[in-house]
Order: C-alpha cells, then structure tokens, then sequence
C-alpha cells in the first residue's frame, strides 16, 4: 500500500510539472487556431464577448442563466480550452459557492438559500467561461486588431497583445529562475511526513524567492524590445491613418460569423421565452 501511494504521489507530481504547467498555459494562449471558434472574425467574437461579459450580471431568471451557461459552455468546448484551466476554473467557482452555502447554513440559514447562490454560480460560471473561450480562440494579432477596429487607443490594443506575447517569455524565464535556485539549494528530505511538509515549504519558498529575479530580468527584455520598437518606427505607425488601413485590412465577416452571432441570439432568445412560461 505504501508503495502505491509513493507511485501515485510521483505520477502526480509528473503531471503538475513546471513543463505541463508551461505547456497548458501557451495551448491555452496560442494552440487553439485551428477550431471553430478562432475562425470567427475578432470583432464578432468582441461582440459576442461584451454581451455575454455584461448582460448576465443584470439577469436573475434561473432559467434564462442556465441557457446562457449551457451556450458558452458549448462555445468552451468548441474553442478546445486546455483541461487546466477548465480544471481550475471549476475549483474557482464551484468552491467559492459551497464556501458560501455553508457560511449561510452556520449563520442560520437553510436550503432555500441554494436558489439566490445557484443564481450566483451561474452569472460568474457564464462571464467567465465566456472569458475562457474569446481569449483562447484569439491570437495576439487578431485580439489587437479587434479592439483597434472598435476605437481602442492603439497604445492600449498593442499593450494587451504585447501581454500575450511576454507570457512564454514569462514562463520560460520563471522556469530558468527557480532551476538555478534548485542547482545552488540544498532541498530538505521527503521520505517521511514531516519531510514532505518540510519540503512543499522549501518549493514555496523558492517560488516567492524567485519572483523578484523574474520581473527583474523580463524588464531588461522588455527594454530590449522597446528599443528595437523605435528602431522600426513604431511611434510612427501607430498614428499614421495608412499603417492602420492596411492592419485592419484583414478582418473580413463572412457568412460563418453571422451564423454564429444568429445561432447565440436565436438560443438566448428561447431561453428567454421559455423563462417567461416557467
């Protein structure tokens, strides 16, 4: 039996790695262009986003939510979300509702507080499962010439974009940190209980040890891509009408989108009217 539980603890360790870590976050950020929701036109994803974003934070009709929910939850599927963040969206939601309902239950309430925190459940399941799948069918590029398209400051489309591309170089440089502190440390033994409690403190330690060195060293990257940003005219560009013409010559709404766009209204639009005969 104890062998067992020293193969189970390892495999599972093998799974959270700092690698399938890295891996999960970019298939998340980059490794989804090929699914039915990253060929959407960026604006129409933008649109769709804002209403799905907003609107359920103004809805209390269990019925209507739970359509919303179920539509981007289908959308979720269709845009391929790595099972991480699926999985800690989850953790998220779901345990925060059960730490309420039993908050309510020890502060004298019962069961008919299940309704008021469902309807809670659902508005933050379906705002943020609508976040999970825009931003993980939109690339950096068509993210940026989304808002750009909408009249958003140039500066502040290129800085989300430029967000995008940091995160492997955030990874990658998170990773490299935390390697040199496991080359010069001196980790404590975890054969015994005590020593893997002893041990996920040293980890955590490194961790917060190692957040300093990271921002230090991406912001010497960051200047380096500044500096080359300048080089290339990029104050320029940024305000000449032609530059923009031609960036946003590439978005294109074809039949697809609008079928989209009429496949989301026409559910929300039933689930409304079933709402109104329950």
């Amino acid at each position: 039996m104890e062998k067992l539980m020293n193969k189970l603890s390892e495999n599972i360790l093998d799974k959270f790695s700092m690698d399938f870590l890295r891996n999960q976050v970019l298939k998340n950020a980059y490794g989804n262009n090929d699914t039915v929701i990253a060929a959407r036109d960026p604006r129409i994803l933008i649109a769709w986003y804002l209403f799905f974003g907003l609107v359920p934070w103004f809805m209390n009709n269990l019925t209507l939510l739970l359509g919303c929910f179920v539509l981007v939850m289908a959308t979720t599927l269709l845009a391929r979300v790595a099972g991480l963040v699926l999985f800690l969206f989850g953790v998220g939601v779901f345990s925060q509702t059960g730490y309420l309902f039993v908050t309510t239950l020890l502060f004298g309430g019962d069961a008919s507080s299940i309704v008021p925190l469902l309807v809670l459940t659902l508005k933050v399941a379906t705002v943020s499962l609508a976040s999970v799948t825009v931003f993980s069918g939109l690339d950096p590029d068509r993210l940026s010439n989304g808002l750009l398209w909408f009249g958003c400051p140039e500066r502040l489309s290129f800085s989300i974009s430029y967000a995008y591309r940091m995160l492997p170089m955030l990874m990658e440089e998170f990773q490299n940190v935390l390697l040199s502190y496991r080359l010069r440390g001196n980790p404590p033994a975890h054969d015994t209980l005590m020593g893997k409690v002893r041990y996920l403190v040293y980890q955590v330690r490194i961790v917060m040890e190692a957040f300093y060195p990271l921002m230090l060293n991406t912001a010497k990257r960051s200047r380096t891509t500044v500096e080359a940003l300048e080089l290339r005219g990029y104050r320029y560009a940024a305000v000449n009408k032609s530059v923009k013409k031609i960036k946003l010559s590439t978005l294109k709404v074809n039949s697809s989108d609008l079928l989209f766009l009429a496949l989301s209204a026409l559910w929300v639009a039933l689930c409304l009217f079933v709402s109104t005969l329950l």
